[in-house]
């Protein structure tokens, strides 16, 4: 079950409109004459497809431009069944992507890992348990290999009895799950399944939205 702030549930950001009432979202700036030429050019040299799949892979590379406006750390959401929320939950913990790792932190000061997780979520008014082995027990759990993006990732590490790291889903494929998550050495990264350490620690997966 999805513990929610005591707010009405109007108050969750699930459209565009609503995010950039509350500050969330700002409109993104149309593409310059050079980025327009630039993606011209690129079709007329595409030359290894067909003129069909060229078009359609220029008019999504410049939809992308035009609807993500993402820095170079921004995750790009191409899967346009992913809804909404989804997407500006991930593209909201992108953000943090390099922050430092601080213990108890939920702010750019440094996240622990299920601080990076609360505060993110915290952002569009959905309260989540506070530490990583409660947040566990919330949602419906996923086999790995049915995971879908804002799906909840979760760990055992060192040696312990309980969960005690969580992560989000931010890209699946059919070899691998990647999470973006706060870890004690590094800080905020995006880091894989397939990696030995995160392969041999999973625990479950919790779908929460």
């Amino acid at each position: 079950m999805l513990f929610f702030a005591c707010k009405p549930a109007a108050t969750i950001v699930t459209s565009k409109e609503v995010a950039v009432k509350k500050g969330l979202y700002s409109e993104p700036k149309p593409l310059t004459v050079t980025e327009t030429k630039s993606l011209e050019k690129k079709k007329k040299n595409t030359n290894t497809v067909s003129t069909s799949k060229s078009v359609t892979a220029e008019t999504k590379s410049a939809k992308r431009a035009i609807v993500d406006n993402q820095n170079e750390s921004d995750i790009i959401i191409d899967d346009e069944n992913t809804s909404y929320l989804i997407r500006q939950l991930i593209n909201s913990a992108s953000e943090n992507l390099g922050v430092g790792y601080r213990g108890g932190g939920t702010t750019k000061d440094g996240f622990d890992c299920s601080g990076l997780i609360y505060s993110t979520f915290k952002k569009f008014d959905i309260t989540l348990p506070r530490s990583s082995h409660e947040m566990a027990t919330i949602g419906t759990k996923i086999d790995l290999k049915s995971a879908q993006k804002g799906d909840l990732i979760f760990f055992i590490n060192r040696g312990q009895r309980r969960i005690n790291h969580v992560g989000m889903v931010v890209e699946v494929t059919d070899e691998e799950v990647k999470f973006i998550h706060s870890s004690t050495q590094s800080g905020v990264i995006i880091s894989s399944t397939k990696e030995p350490y995160y392969n041999r620690t999973f625990v479950q997966l919790n779908r929460v939205l």
